[in-house]
């Protein structure tokens, strides 16, 4: 019986092999689109890199391996010791990313006290602008020399005597007071957009009367008494002013003193600025 003749193998590389090579290259295409798209943090990589050379030395020609060629030299015996040598190199690797880490923080920090300090200065400088403002304001009115005037970087404050404005243990505005007065808050209504802090402050003798009890109700009343003026005078937004009694708390003279205790009887408004956190 005759021999069949064997079949010959069909020319070329088999349909798989081609299948799987167009894979392959479509996943390498894949992997090189990721890798352009990403952002190496350079300063991080050369920490790294420095770390793995110092550790391992593979970074540099001549460059011994582990533990100056132990590992090498030795034989597998030394590979017993591969766990630690790998546990050192991870923690090297990790504390050169925590310092990394802490630079990123201090500088961020760095940043951000710069960003404080200059809106501060921005602040500084808008209180400064408004001050001079009020102040010109004041003389063309003829009562700077009734109104003290300060400011910092959150608000411009204007201060009233009490005597001036009160009579002693009284709560009520003075009728000699009110042009004065008038005159204040046509100012104040230059700046509506702006919150507005009444404070009143007395000495540090004791007050109790049947209508108040104490310096701190006092104070209440009288810095309520120039809320209620102007509300009542101007068009200032209510919701804007805030009041309030500060007491003998926050003196700024010598309470031991007659001109001291007349300086701590004042009424304080302030005007908050544009940049402030009250705004």
């Amino acid at each position: 019986m005759a021999k069949r003749k064997a079949e010959e193998p069909p020319k070329g590389a088999p349909a798989w092999q081609s299948t799987f090579a167009d894979l392959m290259n479509l996943l390498l295409c894949f992997f090189v689109l990721l890798f352009s798209m990403s952002s190496i943090d350079a300063q991080k990589f050369e920490e790294i890199a420095a770390s793995f050379s110092n550790t391992f030395s593979i970074f540099q020609a001549g460059g011994s391996s582990f533990d100056e060629g132990l590992l090498i030299s030795n034989g597998v015996s030394q590979l017993n010791n591969l766990d630690m040598y790998i546990s050192n190199t991870g923690a090297a690797a990790e504390q050169t990313a925590k310092r990394s880490d802490l630079q990123k923080d201090e500088s961020d920090s760095d940043s951000a006290e710069e960003l404080k300090e200059a809106l501060e200065q921005e602040q500084l400088k808008e209180s400064e602008s408004m001050a001079e403002a009020v102040s010109e304001a004041l003389v063309e009115n003829g009562i700077d020399k009734d109104v003290d005037i300060q400011f910092t970087s959150q608000y411009v404050q204007l201060t009233l005597k009490g005597s001036v404005l009160f009579d002693s243990g009284s709560a009520d505005l003075k009728q000699e007071a009110m042009p004065m007065i008038g005159k204040i808050a046509l100012i104040l209504e230059r700046y509506a957009t702006s919150t507005i802090e009444i404070e009143g402050h007395t000495d540090n003798v004791p007050i109790h009367t049947s209508h108040f009890e104490s310096n701190d109700v006092l104070s209440s009343y009288r810095a309520l008494a120039m809320f209620d003026y102007l509300v009542a005078n101007t068009s200032l937004d209510p919701s804007k002013i805030k009041h309030s009694g500060r007491g003998e708390y926050i003196p700024v003279a010598d309470n031991s003193t007659p001109e001291g205790r007349s300086k701590n009887r004042r009424i304080e408004i302030k005007i908050y600025n544009s940049l402030s956190s009250e705004n």
